[in-house]
């Protein structure tokens, strides 16, 4: 096990052993009052986090690390029933290749890492540090496909990417380095290419509603918005109530044929006709396990959906005076090993410089959904107390019914957190007609649906017009569950015939 910050007893020269007072465990900050601070302290205390002496840079601990995992794990299988295969392509791009596409890169000069030397000579040309991989991979693509029969092309690889922001870095939100996964796939036809947009973007959606419990709206981003160089673009947006601001959770884009026809990526059709792909690219990223600390934590700490947490129940011994420490011992022992023969990751914190109740926060703090409890007296009565993590219930339980009743208990913890989410989540959307209404929304942190003309100039407008300390309200998404537009509806910000509903708000 683990042990926090403040560290077990040094020395033990003595008998007796020393037991920590439940001190420094609590958190400084609340999650109502300063945002921001708590989210720091959660993450650092929780122990997925350690800040990195790069501002931007971040070591992922093993209690973030095996929630990726347990993501990677899930999408990796779904992908492969989808017949992705995996890749591994170079960190480096050179800059004549990175500069192939120019929207591209114009989108994402401002971000672009260089290495610029090797040991004290300065290199011949700079080399870029992939900001995606598009550039990366597409020359490639190009040598690959030939015919018909070298389609679709369907890579996916697990890497890292360099995006040098200068703006507010913060754990999984916004970080110089991430981790991801990219989809890069091409199709004979656009209609292959538009299905698999929208195959994926589910599997998004199931990674944040169905695992880490968070509610997202499904849309189409604006021209605006959407991905540098692509056709379109498609994302799962969510929202945080705390801050008033919208977060996109991943994105999966229709790139067109606009990178085909910088790579030559071309192939000869049934008929001997050279024709271009239709290709996509999407991803997700560690990003995911920002958006679930912000959506579940609360002011003891992280609170982790049991589908994601590495460990789903702890179990710690409760030995008063003079108890039979053995006997509760071998309790502990046995109901670890019971419920892992179920497929229930459980673990017992067997540290002895540690008080029952400072364990207990210390567990609290790391969100481990079930705590298991025994004494004297529960060893007696053949039971375990149980500790809800999300509402704090307790409850005992008859040895004999213990794994039925621990998986009905994390069924529900996981279906608890989504709902409570969806429900304040729900609670911001305010449905606006004009452009007072607009701002009065932004100002009270609402979640927007607005009916607009669907303009790139308007939308310009209102970025112009609602800059400030907090940042500007842009478009989030179009949802594609559009809400009846009455005929005659107006745009709220240009007063011109509105085309659609689309969220908006201020962002991460």
């Amino acid at each position: 096990m683990s042990t926090s910050k403040g560290g077990a007893a040094k020395g033990g020269g003595g008998k007796k052993k020393e037991v920590k007072k439940e001190t420094k465990l609590g958190m400084a900050y609340k999650k109502d009052g300063n945002f921001g601070e708590w989210y720091s302290e959660v993450v650092v205390n929780s122990e997925m986090i350690e800040y990195y002496d790069i501002s931007g840079c971040y070591i992922l601990r093993p209690w973030a690390m095996e929630i990726w995992e347990l993501l990677k794990e899930f999408f990796d299988a779904e992908i492969k029933k989808l017949k992705l295969k995996p890749y591994y392509f170079p960190l480096f791009v050179t800059e004549n290749v990175l500069q192939k596409e120019k929207d591209h890169i114009e989108g994402f000069a401002p971000e672009v890492a260089w290495v610029t030397k090797s040991g004290k000579s300065e290199l011949e040309a700079p080399i870029a540090i992939r900001p995606t991989s598009e550039t990366v991979m597409y020359p490639y693509f190009s040598k690959w496909i030939r015919s018909h029969r070298d389609l679709p092309l369907r890579c996916n690889q697990w890497c890292n990417v360099v995006r040098w922001e200068f703006s507010n870095p913060t754990p999984f939100i916004r970080s110089r380095e991430f981790l991801w996964q990219e989809g890069h796939t091409a199709f004979a036809t656009k209609e292959e290419a538009d299905e698999e947009v929208l195959q994926i973007l589910e599997l998004y959606r199931r990674i944040y509603e169905e695992f880490l419990a968070v509610p997202v709206s499904k849309g189409r981003k604006s021209e605006m918005e959407k991905f540098a160089g692509g056709l379109y673009t498609t994302s799962v947006e969510a929202f945080i109530p705390n801050t008033g601001r919208g977060i996109q959770g991943a994105t999966s884009h229709c790139l067109g044929q606009n990178f085909a026809k910088m790579f030559d990526i071309t192939f000869e059709n049934e008929k001997g006709v050279r024709e271009m792909v239709w290709q996509n690219s999407w991803a997700y990223t560690t990003r995911s396990i920002g958006v679930m600390v912000m959506t579940h934590g609360d002011d003891k700490g992280l609170v982790l959906p049991p589908k994601v947490a590495p460990i789903q129940v702890i179990v710690i011994a409760v030995p008063y005076k003079d108890a039979d420490t053995t006997a509760i011992k071998g309790a502990c022992e046995s109901t670890v090993y019971t419920l892992n023969q179920s497929g229930i990751r459980a673990d017992q914190d067997t540290r002895e410089n540690y008080s029952p109740g400072w364990k207990y926060s210390h567990w609290e703090m790391k969100g481990v959904p079930l705590r298991i409890e025994i004494g004297p007296k529960d060893l007696a009565n053949k039971q375990v107390r149980i500790v809800c993590r999300d509402n704090g219930a307790k409850v005992d339980i008859p040895v004999t019914n213990l794994v039925e009743e621990v998986k009905v208990l994390l069924d529900e913890i996981q279906k608890n957190l989504f709902k409570t989410a969806q429900e304040k989540r729900d609670a911001c959307v305010q449905v606006i007609k004009t452009w007072d209404e607009f701002t009065t929304a932004l100002n009270n942190k609402r979640l927007i649906l607005a009916p607009w003309c669907d303009e790139e100039e308007v939308e310009k407008d209102v970025k112009a017009r609602t800059k400030g300390e907090l940042g500007a309200a842009k478009t989030l998404c179009t949802p594609f569950e559009q809400p009846e537009l009455p005929e005659g509806t107006l745009c709220f910000a240009s007063g011109k015939p509105a085309k659609k509903w689309s969220f908006w708000g201020r962002s991460y």
